[in-house]
């Protein structure tokens, strides 16, 4: 029932996004009066070969434009009149342009057509994020909360933390909210100063001039952490936490004779024992049970802890809402810019980082929680608005590419590049789909 449940979640959300990016560009085509021949949600065709396995599940012509649901669940497309994609009959090319062509329109009109689904992806994700922060607000952790002090990183023992500070004042003031701590102000701010209480005793920790330079070059975990008991609140289906046995409610106690009764100390004490088998003690309810678990080569066994520390929640009204859920749309974009940096530097592992299907149904879960499924469905409603406006040909982004190229040197490319480039960038992504769905089946058996 969970991995039907899994896949339902995926496809509705996959649908959803899928037609609102292809109606961006259906919609465009139509207002600068170009044909649309076809309207498909999933393709009708083993992508990317349009002429193997044509066939559909529902289809049905309107006017000039047939729409239809596909069988072929990984993508969509609308096959616009004139414009040289994974559809495109080579016949066709070879006619003069009619007006209704979208070969025929000026380039600021093209444009505008191959950025219609990416723009409504965006719309969709600020959208989504905007509701969920006007329905459930935004929680956040009260400073009077983190009462076992911190956990302090190599760069935070670097300036003067030690686990179990308490901090009480930042730069000599009192604060409400435990995020206060990562605020520029003092982190970029002159003479910036953390006050904390050790053993009684109030000291100051001076922060460096250069350390946001420092922090820089540090991976993204913050240089301090609440020290926060928590249990175990969701598994992740086939991840080694669930073949070790984990159940919802768990506390886990030590890993490896090591104490972690903190959530910190988990992350130290598995990264610590990577890659092995290794015992874990657990208290189950009234009982204390020993589970056996392998760790992954990442030091995580894949399950979502739930804090013991109480949170608070800010609630907005609707119209605070927009900036909020705008703000954070937009920061799934920047964790893309930073995780592909990192593949492309060589810090992370494309194999890791990458997934699929598979991926994408797993993160959704076994359970039908709505308040995840539309935050899972806004964060990939801006994935793929990102994954489409990389410059690689097939994709809208390579469209983009061209057109820009010619709006600046007068002059487009030919009929016959523009069809090639559109080949090498099928090859491109077929690859990578190869890839990242024998990555999820590997991830799966292993």
């Amino acid at each position: 029932m969970e991995i039907l449940i899994m896949a339902g979640q995926m496809l509705l959300g996959l649908s959803i996004l899928v037609g609102l990016h292809e109606f961006g560009h259906f919609a465009a085509a139509k207002y600068f009066k170009i044909r649309v021949d076809k309207f498909y949600i999933f393709f009708d065709f083993l992508f990317p070969m349009p002429g193997v396995m044509n066939f559909a599940l529902f289809k049905k012509k309107i006017g000039e434009t047939e729409y239809g649901l596909g069988w072929f669940p990984l993508g969509g497309y609308v096959a616009i009149h004139g414009m040289i994609d994974e559809t495109t009959d080579a016949d066709q090319l070879a006619a003069e342009p009619q007006p209704n062509e979208f070969r025929s329109k000026p380039a600021w009109q093209r444009l505008i057509v191959m950025l219609g689904g990416i723009i409504m992806n965006v719309i969709t994700g600020i959208i989504i994020f905007s509701a969920l922060t006007f329905k459930y607000g935004e929680e956040y952790l009260p400073a009077t909360e983190v009462k076992y002090g911190v956990q302090p990183n190599e760069l935070g023992q670097k300036i003067g933390f030690r686990t179990g500070d308490k901090i009480v004042k930042i730069n000599g003031r009192p604060f409400t909210e435990f995020d206060d701590v990562y605020k520029p102000d003092v982190l970029i701010g002159k003479n910036g100063y953390y006050t904390v209480e050790r053993q009684g005793q109030l000291v100051d920790i001076r922060v460096p001039v250069d350390f946001m330079d420092q922090l820089s070059d540090k991976s993204q975990t913050p240089f301090v952490l609440p020290l926060n008991p928590f249990e175990v609140d969701k598994v992740s289906s086939g991840s080694p936490a669930a073949k070790a046995g984990l159940l919802p409610g768990d506390q886990i106690l030590q890993v490896a004779g090591k104490d972690t009764r903190f959530f910190p100390q988990l992350q130290e004490a598995l990264k610590a024992n990577a890659g092995k088998e290794t015992p874990l003690l657990v208290q189950r309810g009234t009982e204390t049970v020993t589970l056996t678990a392998k760790i992954d080569e990442e030091g995580k066994l894949g399950f979502m802890p739930k804090s013991l520390l109480h949170s608070a929640t800010r609630s907005y009204g609707l119209a605070e809402s927009v900036p909020v859920g705008t703000k954070k749309a937009f920061g799934v974009i920047t964790t893309q810019l930073t995780a592909f940096g990192k593949i492309f530097r060589g810090e992370a592992s494309a194999r890791k980082s990458l997934g699929g299907p598979m991926a994408i149904a797993q993160q959704y879960g076994g359970q039908w929680d709505w308040e995840h499924f539309w935050l899972l469905t806004g964060m990939l409603s801006m994935v793929l608005a990102f994954m489409n406006l990389l410059p690689v040909p097939a994709l809208d982004g390579g469209h983009v590419m061209f057109l820009l190229y010619e709006m600046i040197a007068g002059r487009k490319p030919s009929d016959a590049f523009l069809e090639n480039a559109q080949k090498v960038g099928m090859v491109l992504i077929l690859g990578l789909m190869v890839f990242v769905i024998f990555n999820d089946a590997i991830k799966a058996i292993f």
